[in-house]
């Protein structure tokens, strides 16, 4: 018998969530052997989480799309046939130019899932193909509400300073838990390595996680009520002199407007619209002002109503009103280690522009107020299902479960099944790929190449993601993009991926190509603090503007202020009386990233159901038993998850778990009406005047058991 083939070993970067843990790759004879932690990595150092330590078993699972297939029958039947890549290709170019030829290049969009290697990749393509029309569901929902706010008010987007030298003494942990998630380069080990130093810490939340029981001020925000303890916060921090009038006076526009426009925002007037104490808020922005060098984590959940842009601002001027913001340990701006991804959409012109969906209502999400243009949801989904403003005919969809991870899952499905075109790209058989007309096999992270600057649009730290190994005929999002550009003649998007990520790498500071960067695995750039006291701040004053000139020049509040969420005890309150709990959604499960990963076993036994957490005395008034299944109902819909009982809940609140299906159920459905949270949702109007948000969190509802 010969001698076992040598086992290489590959530096790369864990892409299962958006954390980005580095990697070290074991390979023999092809195949991926092991995956482990790299030591050496400053996100991660050497640990993995449960997700990032069964990354063979997602790469060899059974399940996994391997080919192309073309959809038989009607849309849904669950009838598929195996068709060549060329095969795929061609019928996808076809259709694709006949539609742009006899609708317009408009009525072709395109979505895909939370950003990870591909997300940018999605809007290139749609740029080159001349349509103005991509979305995410979180782009009104989560991550750039906070990034176009804070480009408008500080004129950068400030990040937690996990990778410098010196630890916070003060952590303000909002709508945000980290340790079960970990995102956009602040991952799950940088948090918890934060922690040992024993900062104090102040945590924002309904629920009782373990960051609030570890927490010195725990406020147990009523959902949806973000914007007003903030506020009141503001006003603790100015009416008792608690802010860095240095830093105040030389580095701020408009302070003197703030100091008056948070006035009557006491925290007596925020006790009873937030559930948190008067006294309570003024421990925990006394705590927060005093104790230096601060940072504010920040996450989705502020993000979830359609009053999120005006939250996301009260919530970002804590830091600046106490001097944290861009000094060791606090908030702080990046070192742009990679230069500015090539969207190509300076070939849409401005009339093209102008038909993006939503851009004239919503011009932070799709028009000048955005940093990375996208459309609107909901009003994409109307073009699809009644042609208004416009109709749009075909749906290209990658790596996204539309049918989970969109507000109101039954309208979604109307809508999709109103298509005379859809592709899906992923690494299974999906609820949404089950619609489609052409699904492709999409490549995992260890079988592509890709770089990533982390945290996110900081990039501190650059990292190469190389692929390893080869399954199937699996290709990348970014490989399938190219091949569809050449085939359709495009003229753009047609050169290879690592053309465009050396490109990127050279216009960035960490001077090395993509090969080169791969043999290294990572790059930490040298970092400086205080660059603002070189060139200010890239803002029209040259300050961090508390009242913000962009904001009134779009025509939006220049100051932050408080509104209640369109569905809540207060504002709906004939609703209340037949949904009285308020639910709140989204918190996040250690095993799974949203909706993905449920086929794999090892992290399915560790979490085989869904999960609601409720009160014991709410519990017992409508005799549901902890872990027995219950009903939880909204206007929406209905749907059912097993009860968790919590003494850390208030007694008027339920959280129910996002992003449920059951891959081991039949096809095609695989039991995505069940425990899915999206059915529960709204997408419908009011919205959010700037980003076009609409309600995930703070909804109304009624329980029961099953």
């Amino acid at each position: 018998m010969g001698a076992a083939a040598p086992t290489v070993v590959l530096k790369s970067v864990c892409r299962a969530c958006h954390g980005g843990c580095g990697t070290l790759m074991h390979v023999q004879d092809g195949r991926l052997v092991k995956v482990r932690g790299d030591p050496e990595s400053p996100l991660n150092r050497g640990r993995l989480c449960p997700i990032g330590t069964v990354a063979r078993d997602l790469v060899y699972h059974p399940d996994r799309l391997k080919h192309p297939m073309r959809r038989l029958g009607a849309r849904g039947s669950g009838r598929w046939q195996r068709v060549s890549w060329d095969e795929a290709l061609d019928e996808i170019s076809a259709r694709l130019l006949e539609i742009r030829a006899q609708y317009g290049p408009e009525a072709i969009a395109l979505g895909t899932g939370t950003g990870r290697h591909h997300i940018r990749w999605v809007s290139r393509f749609g740029n080159a193909l001349g349509t103005p029309n991509w979305c995410e569901p979180g782009f009104a929902q989560c991550f750039h509400p906070r990034v176009n706010t804070c480009l408008l008010t500080f004129g950068d987007f400030p990040v937690c300073d996990f990778t410098g030298d010196t630890p916070p003494k003060c952590i303000l942990y909002w709508g945000h838990n980290p340790l079960d998630s970990g995102p956009d380069g602040e991952t799950r080990f940088n948090v918890r390595d934060a922690l040992d130093a024993n900062p104090r810490l102040i945590v924002v939340d309904p629920r009782e996680t373990e960051l609030a029981r570890r927490a010195e001020v725990w406020l147990r925000v009523r959902p949806g009520a973000d914007d007003a303890l903030a506020l009141a916060m503001l006003n603790v921090l100015i009416g008792e002199r608690l802010y860095d009038a240095q830093f105040v006076a030389r580095w701020t526009h408009g302070f003197e407007a703030l100091a008056a426009h948070v006035g009557r925002y006491t925290p007596e007037w925020a006790e009873p619209i937030t559930w948190v104490s008067a006294p309570k808020i003024r421990a925990a922005a006394r705590l927060f002002a005093q104790t230096k060098p601060a940072m504010l984590e920040w996450g989705c959940a502020i993000e979830h109503t359609p009053k999120c842009i005006q939250t996301v601002r009260a919530l970002s001027l804590l830091p600046a009103l106490t001097g944290n913001i861009d000094v060791p340990g606090g908030w702080v701006f990046g070192m742009k280690g990679l230069g500015r991804f090539p969207s190509l959409i300076e070939n849409l012109g401005p009339e093209v522009s102008a038909k993006r969906l939503g851009a004239e209502r919503f011009r932070l999400l799709g028009g000048e107020g955005a940093d990375l243009p996208a459309a609107h949801i909901p009003t994409l989904l109307q073009a699809m299902r009644e042609g208004k403003p416009y109709p749009v005919k075909a749906f290209l969809v990658f790596g996204n479960n539309t049918l989970t991870t969109y507000a109101n899952s039954r309208l979604v499905h109307e809508s999709l099944l109103k298509l005379d075109f859809m592709v899906c790209a992923d690494l299974f058989m999906t609820p949404t790929a089950e619609l489609a007309d052409i699904v492709l096999p999409a490549a995992a992270w260890p079988e592509l190449d890709q770089i990533v600057g982390l945290p996110t649009i900081a990039a501190n730290v650059v990292l190469a993601q190389q692929k390893t190994v080869q399954i199937g005929e699996c290709k990348s999002d970014e490989e399938i993009f190219v091949a569809l550009a050449r085939r359709m003649k495009l003229g753009l998007c047609e050169e290879p991926v690592k053309e465009v990520l050396d490109r990127q790498l050279a216009d960035g500071g960490v001077g090395l190509t993509f090969d080169e960067l791969k043999r290294k695995g990572f790059v930490k750039l040298p970092f400086r603090y205080r660059k603002y006291e070189e060139r200010g701040f890239r803002t029209p004053t040259g300050r961090i503007e508390l009242y913000s000139t962009r904001f009134e020049q779009l025509g939006y509040a220049p100051l932050p202020y408080y509104e209640e969420p369109p569905e809540s005890p207060f504002s709906a309150p004939e609703v209340a009386r037949e949904f009285p709990l308020v639910l709140t959604t989204g918190g996040r499960i250690p095993f799974f990233f949203n909706s993905e990963h449920r086929q794999l076993a090892n992290l399915r036994k560790a979490y085989r159901e869904p999960r609601a957490e409720i009160h014991p005395d709410t519990a017992a008034r409508h005799g549901i038993a902890d872990g027995g299944w219950m009903w939880i109902e909204t206007r929406r819909g209905r749907i059912r998850q097993r009860a968790k009982f919590s003494q850390g809940i208030d007694a008027r609140v339920v959280n129910a778990e996002h992003g449920w299906w059951f891959p081991e159920e039949p096809a095609p459905e695989y039991g995505v009406w069940k425990s899915n949270a999206n059915v529960l949702t709204d997408n419908g109007p009011p919205y959010d005047p700037a980003m076009g948000t609409y309600q995930l969190r703070a909804l109304l509802c009624r329980v029961s058991a099953v």
